[in-house]
């Protein structure tokens, strides 16, 4: 059953998700270094060189990371807290990932040249389990902080 509006959007959920919000970004964070920093750097760099910036841009990252990680709070955490359902939250997690991923990919592909079908696959893909985990990460977290 789900619980009313008024406990799910109260003050004490709202709190919950504010102390979930930095376990969200640090997950985030953590795996998309792992992701583009060690696992997947070689892929990146033979496909994308010529577009890769020497250093990163960490002030466009990191705001990056802390408007996702809203966006994971607010389309898969708090919909699956209501729903008491990490299974909920880890696909609309993914869901979420797809969207996201698929926005920034799929416009790449449109207007740049020779923008690699295969980033275009991959990044959607781990777009949708970078946003499951964290979403569930999240979940778990505000899940510790309304009891």
């Amino acid at each position: 059953m789900t619980p009313p509006i008024q406990e799910w959007y109260g003050i004490g959920m709202t709190m919950a998700l504010l102390k979930a919000y930095p376990f969200v970004i640090a997950a985030i964070v953590a795996l998309d270094l792992l992701w583009l920093g060690v696992l997947m750097k070689g892929f990146y760099q033979t496909r994308l060189g010529h577009l890769l910036a020497d250093t990163v841009v960490w002030p466009a990252a990191i705001v990056f990371y802390l408007v996702f990680a809203v966006g994971i709070l607010v389309f898969a955490v708090l919909p699956g807290l209501s729903a008491e359902s990490l299974t909920r939250t880890l696909m609309l997690g993914a869901l979420l990932g797809v969207v996201a991923y698929a926005t920034y990919d799929l416009t790449n592909h449109a207007t740049l040249k020779n923008w690699p079908v295969m980033v275009t696959l991959v990044d959607i893909a781990w777009g949708a389990v970078l946003s499951a985990l964290a979403a569930g990460v999240g979940w778990a977290a505000a899940s510790f902080f309304t009891q």
